[in-house]
């Protein structure tokens, strides 16, 4: 895996990543020729060939009325009771679309963990440490990224824990 260098039509999440010296892999995908398999993530990790375990959805919720960022495979649930005791707060509720995307510079479909617009607690499932390389949205629908765990969380800013109902 090579370090990519920005190119034109380069999201906020490339460009921090370039930034940051960080290696990664760009994976391109049509959105509309999707099979759906139930759920975008698993859709999007087969059109791939990627395992969804290593597949990592953004989730924008809302701990304790603070913006808070879950990262969690696509092959599983968040528990917000879980986010919530991980984030030190008492209630965990899913943010509305609008937003998600007003916190996060990104549209719905495509927000990533990395390069958003705005500072808030960014979390990690710890399953994301079962795997040398996770893949995560680059902030575009049709646009991943593969990364060491490492360097997501470095670029990120996130720290781990168990956030997925068992």
């Amino acid at each position: 895996m090579g370090k990519k260098k920005r190119q034109p039509g380069g999201t906020p999440a490339t460009a921090k990543l370039d930034a940051l010296g960080l290696e990664y892999l760009v994976l391109t995908y049509d959105p509309e020729a999707l099979e759906d398999l139930g759920s975008l993530g698993e859709s999007v990790a087969h059109a791939l060939g990627v395992d969804p375990p290593r597949m990592f959805k953004t989730l924008i919720t809302l701990v304790d009325g603070a913006p808070t960022c879950a990262i969690v495979p696509t092959s599983s649930e968040l528990s917000l009771k879980a986010l919530a005791r991980a984030a030190g707060g008492k209630r965990a509720e899913m943010a509305a679309p609008a937003d998600a995307e007003k916190w996060t510079g990104y549209v719905t479909g495509g927000i990533s963990p990395i390069g958003q617009a705005r500072s808030m607690r960014r979390l990690v499932d710890a399953s994301a440490e079962d795997h040398e390389k996770v893949v995560v949205s680059a902030g575009k629908r049709g646009l991943q990224i593969e990364l060491p765990v490492a360097a997501l969380l470095r670029a990120s800013n996130a720290t781990t824990a168990p956030l997925c109902t068992p």
